[in-house]
């Protein structure tokens, strides 16, 4: 190939590869990132965002596959759209050793959230522990696409930890566009409805009403020693925000308080359990 034939491909190459670039950044989203801040801290009514550690990150959870000495490890998993599978990871410390000692959060020793990119599909788990460390939970995603993992937990003796990792779905994929902001979810004839909004560096409160048939909801049932379970992610890098309510009654009302990492979209996922059911409502909202 002569040297005039050589640039052409070069330059047609790079043209594609920034293409690719620009059209991934359309479908996920910006990101307004003016100050970084720590994500909430997690534990009992610990919400809001709290001053690092000396020499703790201030990178919002989610972002890292390793932090604190800490690496989330997934395993190779052929996941496919609509069928069942199986995820298998492991936590290992700074010398690649698994953990196998944890403090229990909220009646669990581990948090597992799955998002798609798009944040159209998210999956709250709790997998199993093995005695080598492995850790194991079953799967059924709906769509293919790229999601992420993120392992919410705290080792022994250690600070609380958010790691992400990505992980991929085969099958058909059709990237979607985030929801429309909403303040109203609609879920098995449930409506919820949210008050408030996450603001960038401050702490703020957010509140959901819950009712059915147009009568207040008043006897949730506690889920993970709560009467609700809020997950937030920010649209575009997927930055995780875990916050928990404040003590109060079992409804219609449940509310927290919760600190943005930055501005921009969010995609809000509360979960919360009534008849012995656990239901997920959703909404997007934008903090400025």
């Amino acid at each position: 190939m002569n040297t005039g034939l050589k640039i052409t491909a070069f330059a047609a190459a790079l043209a594609a590869a920034f293409g690719t670039a620009y059209g991934v950044g359309r479908g996920v989203g910006p990101v307004v990132a003016a100050r970084e801040r720590p994500a909430a801290v997690h534990g009992d009514h610990r919400d809001q965002a709290a001053p690092a550690a000396p020499g703790a990150s201030t990178v919002p959870g989610g972002l890292q596959v390793s932090a604190g000495g800490h690496t989330l490890a997934l395993r190779p998993a052929a996941l496919t759209a609509g069928r069942p599978g199986l995820l298998r990871f492991t936590i290992t410390d700074a010398r690649g050793r698994a953990v196998t000692a944890y403090e229990r959060e909220h009646g669990k020793e581990l948090h597992l959230v799955l998002a798609s990119r798009d944040l159209t599909v998210y999956r709250h788990l709790h997998p199993v522990r093995g005695a080598d460390g492995t850790w194991s939970t079953p799967v059924e995603l709906p769509a293919a696409g790229d999601y992420r993992a993120f392992a919410d937990f705290t080792p022994a003796g250690g600070q609380a930890l958010t790691l992400g990792a990505d992980l991929a779905v085969a099958g058909a994929y059709r990237p979607a566009a985030l929801p429309a902001p909403s303040r109203v979810a609609e879920v098995d004839g449930y409506r919820v409805e949210l008050a408030g909004t996450p603001e960038p560096g401050r702490a703020g409160a957010l509140t959901v009403r819950i009712s059915r048939n147009g009568r207040p909801v008043t006897d949730l049932e506690p889920y993970l020693g709560a009467y609700g379970h809020l997950v937030a992610l920010r649209a575009g890098d997927l930055a995780h925000l875990h916050v928990h309510p404040h003590e109060g009654p079992a409804g219609p009302e449940v509310s927290f308080t919760a600190t943005a990492p930055s501005a921009g979209a969010y995609r809000l996922f509360l979960d919360f359990r009534h008849e012995g059911k656990v239901r997920t409502a959703a909404f997007t909202v934008h903090a400025h």
